[in-house]
C-alpha cells in the first residue's frame, strides 16, 4: 500500500496494525570525512524513520565487493533465514554462520544523520572517500564510487540476464 510497500493486518475487528516494508531505491553519491563518517542520504533516512528503524547493521557483502546496510528488521529476517538452515552440530555450517556474524557491526545514526564506517569495513570494500549508496530492496549497498563509474552490466547483458531470471519457472 502506498510508496512504502506496507500493508494493513487486522488484529481485532476495530484495531489495525500497519506494517511498513521498506523498499530502498536510488543511486546517491556521498563522501566520508576524515574519521570515516558519512551522511546517510535523506531519502533513505526518511524511510527508516517512517518504519521506526533506529538501529542498523553494516557488513561486507557476501561477494565482498561492497558494504550492505541493513535496517535492524531486515537483518533479523536474514539472520533468521540463515540460522534456520544451519545445524549447530555441523562444524562447517557453524563456520559459515560465524563468518556471516563476524563481518557485521551494529550502528545507529548520530543527530546529524551520519554513521561511522570502520576502517576494517572501508578496507574490505575498497572505500577511500567517495561512496555511492544504492538502494537494493530492503537494504542499502555502499560502494567505493570509482567501482560504480561504469554500469555493472552492459545493456545487452542486462536485458538477457533479466529475461532469463523472469523466465524461470517457479
Amino acid at each position: 500500500m502506498g510508496d512504502c510497500g506496507g500493508k494493513y493486518i487486522t488484529l481485532h475487528r476495530r484495531f489495525f496494525l500497519f506494517i511498513v516494508r521498506m523498499r530502498f531505491l536510488g543511486n546517491i553519491e556521498a563522501k566520508t570525512d576524515a574519521k570515516g563518517r558519512v551522511f546517510l542520504p535523506a531519502t533513505f533516512r526518511k524511510q527508516l524513520q517512517a518504519a521506526g528503524e533506529e538501529q542498523l547493521v553494516l557488513r561486507t557483502d557476501v561477494h565482498g565487493k561492497c558494504l550492505v546496510l541493513y535496517p535492524e528488521s531486515a537483518w533479523n529476517r536474514r539472520l533468521d533465514e540463515i540460522t534456520a538452515k544451519v545445524s549447530e552440530w555441523d562444524e562447517d555450517e557453524q563456520m559459515v554462520l560465524r563468518e556471516f556474524m563476524a563481518q557485521a557491526e551494529i550502528l545507529s545514526l548520530d543527530g546529524n544523520g551520519r554513521f561511522l564506517i570502520s576502517r576494517r569495513l572501508q578496507q574490505a570494500a575498497g572505500i577511500d572517500q567517495a561512496v555511492r549508496f544504492i538502494g537494493m530492496n530492503d537494504t542499502i549497498e555502499i560502494w567505493a564510487a570509482e567501482k560504480t563509474e561504469k554500469p555493472f552490466l552492459s545493456q545487452t547483458d542486462f536485458a538477457a540476464r533479466l529475461k532469463a531470471i523472469m523466465s524461470k519457472q517457479e
